[in-house]
């Protein structure tokens, strides 16, 4: 697909709206749903879909540039350029919406852009919402002018300032269980401080998507040698690269999609060795035969990968 325009939502935040190149009839996808980007640096990333899905001609989808990630959103902002291409898979939905009668929609800085799309859909089905948007200030808030004008007294907008004691208080939204389905999105340490309130509702009553991958690689990670048995050769894997970039580093492609541990693409045999297991796909019986060679990691000395 072709970045068909670029529109600067926030100092940090890029809308994108990709159109496909040979003007083909894109999937129809629904509210929640995400594409997955193979980014300018070559990491492939997921964006949630912001605009409505159901005969659409174009993809749009929001960045936020994150200075201390693995390259994918700082290529998107730095190369991703109008006219530049980019190979995107179809849309995959891992947040649908329900079919309930109330909602209350819940988002945390970038996790707006899920809400939004819900927001609207439900909106043109004459469904009942509300929206909690919470975010470090109205100048990181995108699309803030956008959901005013469209869900007036529908929405509460909530700044901290970056200020963990100025958070929103949730209690109230949560102390009394309801028929209402809640929907939310945003970093990890939000989307903890809803699951801890919301404990005592009924199971399927929340639903979450969170933007914030698993920790690839960290502070005190070691480097390690990776043997690869097909091909024969052994690679050095950096401290602060993963296998599956420490193998794109070296000219070797193999399969991969969100590159967080939570997808299960990039599921590899282990021949042998001692594994630091960081995904959220593998099962204990399986941990000894397998690793996510986008998350995971030697414990200690080398890993031997069917590869």
């Amino acid at each position: 697909m072709r970045v068909e325009k670029r529109r600067a939502l926030t100092p940090g935040i890029t809308e994108f709206t990709l159109a496909p190149v040979d003007d083909v009839d894109l999937p129809s996808f629904d509210a929640g749903a995400h594409i997955t980007v193979e980014t300018p640096s070559g990491a492939m990333r997921r964006y949630s879909l912001v605009n409505d899905g159901s005969d659409p001609d174009t993809y749009v989808i929001a960045v936020k540039r994150e200075p201390e990630s693995r390259g994918g959103s700082v290529s998107m902002h730095e190369e991703a350029t109008e006219g530049y291409e980019l190979t995107v898979e179809p849309p995959e939905n891992d947040f649908p919406l329900t079919d309930v009668s109330k909602y209350l929609l819940i988002a945390g800085g970038i996790g707006i852009t899920p809400i939004y799309a819900m927001a609207r859909q439900l909106a043109s089905k004459g469904k009942e919402l509300r929206i909690i948007y919470c975010s470090r200030s109205a100048e990181e808030s995108a699309y803030l002018e956008e959901l005013n004008e469209a869900f007036d007294g529908r929405i509460i907008v909530h700044h901290d300032d970056g200020n963990p004691e100025n958070s929103y208080d949730f209690w109230d939204d949560f102390l009394t269980p309801r028929a209402t389905h809640v929907f939310c999105c945003g970093p990890k340490p939000f989307m903890e401080e809803i699951k801890a309130v919301s404990g005592h509702w009924p199971e399927g009553r929340i639903h979450f998507e969170d933007f914030k991958p698993v920790d690839v690689v960290r502070d005190d990670d070691e480097p390690f040698e990776v043997e690869l048995k097909k091909t024969g050769k052994t690679l050095t894997v950096p401290d602060d690269r993963s296998i599956l970039e420490t193998l794109r580093d070296a000219g070797l492609q193999t399969s991969s999609s969100c590159e967080s541990g939570t997808c299960g693409t990039c599921k590899t045999r282990l021949l042998s060795g001692d594994v630091d297991h960081r995904d959220m796909v593998l099962m204990d019986e399986e941990k000894d035969d397998y690793i996510m060679i986008c998350v995971s990691r030697a414990k200690s000395g080398r890993l031997v990968l069917d590869l």
